[in-house]
């Protein structure tokens, strides 16, 4: 599954897109818009974004997650290695602090991710700040021809912005096109 990003400069050409991509059979979970103007989005029926997508909550909580079990692994070996207690300490309850320490470092790095930005749509901040609409497309690897296709048959407005092979991953580079659509060229030649 690919994430294909399109900025449109108006509300209409996002709703006409949205419309377009439903004939082309992709359905709303798959189409989310990104937008200063949420209301906007919600009198025209257009499905918005969610805090996943739009917040840095995933990528935080899990190096949060990361470092507190690296905290927690270490305070188990200082545990084990300077015997504070004078007792043999049982593996459940070394087992229990790594995971609480793990658990406690994703919450927090979730609540630090919470204030945050995605990093991917830092790129497009100033666009979406300038009244753009950000559009991110799910298409299946057999689609994506159409849905290009139909983009740029139906909506040439609308810039070719981005390429992502999956959205969710946190760690993943997104790069910015620098404008004109040689990827979609590339990919179109192919049908």
């Amino acid at each position: 599954m690919k994430c294909l990003y399109y900025l449109a400069p108006t509300l209409d050409s996002t709703h006409g897109i949205s419309d377009d991509l439903h004939q082309v059979g992709i359905m709303d979970f798959f189409v989310h818009v990104i937008s200063r103007d949420e209301a906007g989005l919600k009198q025209q029926h257009i499905h918005s974004s969610n805090y996943l997508e739009t917040l840095d909550v995933v990528r935080d909580g899990v190096l949060g997650g990361l470092a507190g079990l690296l905290v927690g692994l270490l305070g188990v070996w200082a545990i084990d290695y300077f015997d504070p207690f004078g007792i043999q300490v049982p593996t459940l309850v070394y087992v229990a602090l790594v995971g609480v320490a793990t658990l406690f470092g994703t919450w927090e790095g979730g609540l630090i991710g919470i204030g945050n930005e995605n990093r991917k749509l830092a790129k497009f901040h100033e666009d979406i700040e300038a009244g753009k609409f950000l559009i991110l497309i799910y298409t299946l690897r057999q689609q994506e021809v159409v849905v290009r296709k139909m983009m740029r048959e139906r909506h040439p407005e609308a810039e070719f912005a981005a390429e992502d092979s999956h959205f969710v991953n946190p760690f993943s580079a997104l790069k910015r096109n620098a404008g004109g659509g040689a990827t979609d060229d590339r990919l179109l030649q192919k049908e």
